[in-house]
């Protein structure tokens, strides 16, 4: 199985996260635990897939195959407990694409579309970005944990927006929803006759003892308001393959879908993607099981660096993802001169709180999914811009 300390050169890879972080922040020697991916070899088996496909040297035009249908319908039944029809599936290149698809094939422009914030900032993108009017349901932190306010989405809901886009699991705040929660959601869609689209893309990145809650698991009375985004990108750090799923329970939702992303030429998925998608499927859970228990102590050491050396900061302790929220609050300092600090005095690239809402100023999204030596480096750094403030 892999080594999760192993810690390989990732520069002159054309990676985003190591060789963009200069020309995106401005700064030299920079230690980047930003974008949301991993430090860390995919599983070994869908290492092996790859090669196989690429040995065998021709790369036409490539559907999904019943192995990989069959892969995902079992993952999602095992890991998941939920029961996703064939005929429901459809297929993108990511889930950010299809939320873009989403958008575009059950809304038309002027219209509104609901997002909570803080949130994942392509979230913001596909409403604005596609001429829609943004709407916004700000969740609530209270006791170093973030709620839903009920009230106040009920009152947006009411004001007929189109489609609510959820983050379930939600980044950046790291929060796995309650099956409670959940149906509360559903019912005010289903009484403002609202469509759910559901980003579940972490939903396999959950720790013990939450459990994650598909939209899809729930009563079929609502599936005909549900649009569940799935992919393995996130769980197998498979992000540049570009391969993601699509479940649609309703046969004219899903008609939709398909027309609108036909409009653009686009129709198969990249082959060596919908291989990785396949063999991540049907052979990563091991690989996934250990990959879980090294972030789990990734999350300690972060933990007890900040109650043993940063009194100032605070982290808001998560239940899934391996994207940590901290508040820099305290600091009182601006979110330009947070920002400022932890570049030039931490060398440290971490996301701004801000890019993911008003809400999220004083805070910062740290990613923790690299080896443990670089966790803890990256605190160092930050200890180092901290207490430079003295």
């Amino acid at each position: 199985m892999l080594n999760f300390d192993d810690q390989i050169n990732r520069i002159n890879s054309s990676s985003l996260k190591w060789d963009n972080t200069k020309k995106r922040f401005g700064h030299d020697n920079l230690l980047p635990m930003w974008i949301a991916d991993m430090d860390f070899k995919a599983p070994e088996p869908v290492l092996h897939a790859i090669q196989d496909r690429i040995s065998h040297g021709i790369f036409g035009y490539t559907d999904v195959s019943t192995e990989a249908v069959d892969a995902i319908l079992q993952w999602y039944e095992t890991r998941h407990e939920t029961t996703l029809q064939r005929e429901w599936l459809t297929y993108s290149p990511s889930v950010v694409a299809s939320l873009a698809i989403a958008v575009n094939a059950y809304s038309e422009p002027g219209d509104s579309c609901l997002i909570q914030t803080p949130v994942y900032p392509p979230f913001f993108d596909v409403v604005k970005n596609n001429d829609r009017e943004l709407i916004t349901n700000p969740l609530k932190l209270e006791n170093d944990r973030y709620g839903i306010d009920f009230e106040d989405l009920e009152v947006k809901l009411a004001q007929k927006p189109k489609l609510m886009i959820l983050c379930s699991p939600h980044n950046p705040v790291a929060r796995v929803w309650s099956q409670e929660e959940l149906l509360r959601i559903l019912d005010l869609c289903l009484t403002y006759d609202v469509l759910l689209i559901s980003d579940e893309i972490h939903a396999d990145l959950v720790f013990s003892p939450n459990k994650h809650t598909m939209a899809l698991q729930l009563d079929e009375r609502y599936h005909d308001h549900i649009i569940c985004c799935l992919s393995p990108s996130k769980t197998f750090n498979l992000a540049g393959l570009q391969a993601s799923v699509v479940a649609i329970p309703n046969k004219r939702h899903r008609a939709a879908f398909n027309k609108y992303y036909s409009r653009f030429g686009l129709s198969q998925l990249n082959t060596l993607g919908m291989t990785a998608m396949a063999t991540a499927y049907g052979q990563g859970a091991d690989w996934l099981d250990e990959l879980l228990t090294y972030l789990a102590e990734n999350v300690r050491i972060v933990e007890q660096f900040i109650e043993e050396e940063l009194p100032n900061v605070k982290l808001i302790k998560p239940e899934a993802t391996y994207l940590l929220w901290l508040d820099f609050s305290s600091l009182e300092l601006s979110d330009d001169e947070l920002n400022q600090l932890l570049l030039s005095k931490g060398g440290i690239a971490m996301n701004a709180g801000t890019s993911f809402g008003s809400e999220g100023s004083g805070f910062m999204r740290l990613n923790i999914a690299c080896p443990s030596a670089v966790v803890r480096e990256g605190m160092e750094r930050i200890k180092k811009a901290v207490t430079s403030l003295a």
